[in-house]
């Protein structure tokens, strides 16, 4: 099955972007991934092709308009989505119009993939500094699924009541900083999703034994030369013994998590281990 990436923005010519070249990039060649990009301002209705407007209660800045972004969004079939066709490698993105949604080859398609209701539910996430983080939990169920639709906001953000007449969609954000536009943060959600794909990175484990997925940091790596600026590979890594070299690891990723990320360390229940002094409390007999 194909992993069917929609993205609803003002700038489709920023997809595929940096997910064309190397592993992402050739994932999109074998059709393992597609990309769909539907310009939101194709579904204006004026003939300026006015996509916002100012904000009610004044202000600075412009708000992207609510039947606009409805009227993008709902032009989408998310069981379409999820059993189209790969896109072609030399093209790596389509860029859809409302023309192109309503011809009648789609919606005969459509129609036959309703009658067989062959997909699950396709997520949609809004990228947006107000919305929930997003974590490695939640990414890994999102490539698990057959696809994604992604929002991509502009401006001072979106008309909330877009995001109260559409619930399903999921208010979501990489981290406490604003960007230009959604689309940064859309391409990063990708990566972490196109990542995990069946066959799309080498080692099997690979997405397994890294940060976040334990629910704690990784541990650190090293490489050689064995010396280097007088600073040496730890003596345990180079011993062979593999229990050794877990304990270590395991050690070092607790220690790392609760040092750096105490927030992550508390989720995770490492905190109630601890004494105030910072040292693991042992179990009395």
């Amino acid at each position: 099955m194909t992993f069917a990436a929609t993205i609803l923005t003002l700038y489709p010519e920023m997809f595929p972007g940096p997910l064309g070249v190397s592993l992402a990039g050739r994932a999109l060649e074998r059709g393992d991934w597609s990309c769909e990009t539907v310009q939101i301002r194709d579904f204006a209705t004026d003939k300026h092709r006015t996509v916002d407007d100012t904000p009610a209660g004044g202000g600075a800045g412009m708000v992207l308009k609510a039947d606009v972004l409805a009227a993008a969004l709902d032009s989408i079939d998310a069981p379409l989505s999820a059993h189209a066709e790969p896109v072609e490698a030399s093209s790596f993105f389509s860029s859809a119009t409302p023309e192109e949604k309503s011809s009648p080859s789609t919606s005969s398609g459509r129609a036959g993939l309703e009658a067989a209701d062959l997909a699950p539910t396709i997520p949609i996430l809004a990228m947006t500094p107000r919305g929930k983080p997003v974590t490695q939990e939640r990414i890994r169920q999102i490539a698990a699924g057959p696809g994604v639709t992604l929002i991509c906001g502009r401006f001072e953000g979106f008309d909330e009541r877009f995001f109260d007449a559409r619930p399903q969609i999921e208010q979501v954000s990489l981290a406490d900083i604003v960007l230009s536009g959604g689309e940064p943060a859309a391409l990063a959600i990708l990566d972490a999703c196109i990542r995990l794909l069946p066959g799309v990175m080498g080692a099997a484990s690979s997405g397994t034994e890294e940060s976040f997925e334990d629910g704690l940091l990784e541990y650190p790596q090293y490489t050689r030369p064995q010396e280097w600026e007088g600073r040496t590979i730890p003596e345990v890594l180079r011993s062979g013994d593999h229990a050794k070299i877990a304990a270590w690891r395991k050690a070092r990723s607790e220690e790392d998590t609760r040092l750096r990320r105490p927030d992550l360390w508390e989720r995770h229940g490492g905190a109630a281990d601890l004494s105030a002094s910072g040292e693991r409390r042992k179990d009395k007999d």
